[in-house]
């Protein structure tokens, strides 16, 4: 369990770093925050595509282990070539390798998790997420101090060693123990495959609650893309503040994550998600009337507690919902579904963001993150 948090921390380290050199990247390149909004765009476009080509690998061959080491390679690779050129072209295909890895990880992952602790699966996917949390905390600080330094360029290599050395660490102790875990503990056939593939698209509730994942996602990978422009070209705050407020959100969603999955596991998964969900609507609004840089570290600190507290439980709630043989591929679709709406966030932001201002961008945030909420309300009552 606590290695697999750990190899969720590499693959979201490489994720966050990007955000907080996307500042540097857009003035270096003279960029529009339409153009910076595509090149994130391409990051979760290919996670869409990871993500089905990894539950597929997941559940066919049943080598889960082996499916999270190869995503944490590709994205360690992908970041230290980052580091090599300025060419807008070869940044967004790295960018894409990124976007891949970090997705390629969560079906091999959650339902490697899901099966070996069918009772408590809340708990510990909330220390799953938690790695993710750790990731996205401590990389922006990290790559804000390096910036003050060193060039984005050097800051970028320098990122790519949590993922290397994770994947040298799980190929040790735990890819010796690799094995198939389908029901008969043999690879799945392609016919029965698409057979219970094409089951999971029918089931309602597993469509409704994939939308509702997908809407909050596309809140949050907003949020994530226009905080630091935020924070940079309107609060006018160094590289080191931007570091630590995308820090100071993360460890609020450190705290919360286990929180939100013990109580799932005892209260139900549907309280938990509908209430986090409607506090970080009013959250990201308030944030936008907030100008004292203490108060507003503070406000994004709570922001992230109620934000990424949904996370762990929503993937609970879509492993109670589906077959134990389907698991890696349910968390694919729910992912999949998540890039693509988390893909379509930066631009229609950009967009927004030079039509209107940074501040109508949090404005659309909230909106979409109230419309999940809303969603929630339709997901059917299952067993």
């Amino acid at each position: 369990m606590f290695l697999l948090a750990l190899g969720h921390a590499a693959t979201h380290w490489t994720a966050a770093t990007i955000y907080i050199l996307l500042p540097l990247i857009r003035e270096a390149l003279g960029l529009s925050y339409a153009q910076a909004g595509v090149f994130l765009s391409v990051f979760h476009l290919s996670s869409f595509f990871a993500n089905f080509a990894s539950g597929i690998a997941v559940d066919m061959s049943g080598r889960r282990v082996m499916v999270q080491i190869v995503a944490l390679i590709m994205g360690g690779l992908a970041t230290f070539v980052f580091g090599f050129t300025s060419l807008y072209v070869v940044l967004v295909l790295m960018v894409g390798f990124m976007g891949a890895a970090v997705q390629a990880w969560h079906p091999g992952a959650i339902s490697y998790l899901a099966e070996h602790y069918a009772t408590r699966r809340g708990y510990v996917l909330s220390i799953h997420a938690m790695g993710a949390n750790a990731g996205d905390a401590v990389a922006p600080m990290v790559a804000g101090l390096l910036l003050t330094w060193l060039t984005w360029n050097t800051t970028a290599m320098l990122s790519a060693a949590p993922a290397l050395v994770t994947a040298v660490v799980l190929a040790v102790v735990l890819l010796p123990k690799d094995r198939p875990a389908t029901r008969d503990g043999e690879p799945m056939s392609v016919k029965r495959y698409f057979a219970g593939y094409w089951a999971l698209l029918k089931d309602r509730a597993v469509v409704v609650l994939t939308m509702t994942a997908g809407f909050r996602t596309m809140a949050q990978v907003g949020l994530f893309a226009f905080l630091p422009l935020y924070i940079s070209d309107v609060m006018k705050a160094s590289t080191v503040f931007m570091g630590a407020a995308l820090m100071t959100m993360q460890i609020g969603g450190f705290i919360a994550a286990p929180l939100a999955g013990v109580w799932s596991d005892r209260i139900g998964r549907r309280p938990i998600v509908f209430g986090a969900l409607g506090i970080t609507t009013v959250v990201l609004v308030g944030l936008t009337f907030i100008q004292d840089p203490t108060v507003y570290v503070a406000c994004i600190s709570l922001l992230g507690f109620f934000l990424f507290a949904i996370r762990p439980v929503v993937q609970s709630w879509m492993m109670d919902m589906v077959p134990g043989e389907f698991a890696g591929s349910a968390t694919s679709l729910m992912f999949g579904i998540q890039s693509i709406l988390g893909a379509l966030s930066p631009i229609i932001g950009g967009i927004v963001a030079d039509q209107y201002g940074l501040v109508a961008v949090f404005y659309v945030l909230a909106g979409i993150m109230f419309f999940a909420n809303i969603l929630v309300l339709f997901v059917p009552r299952t067993k």
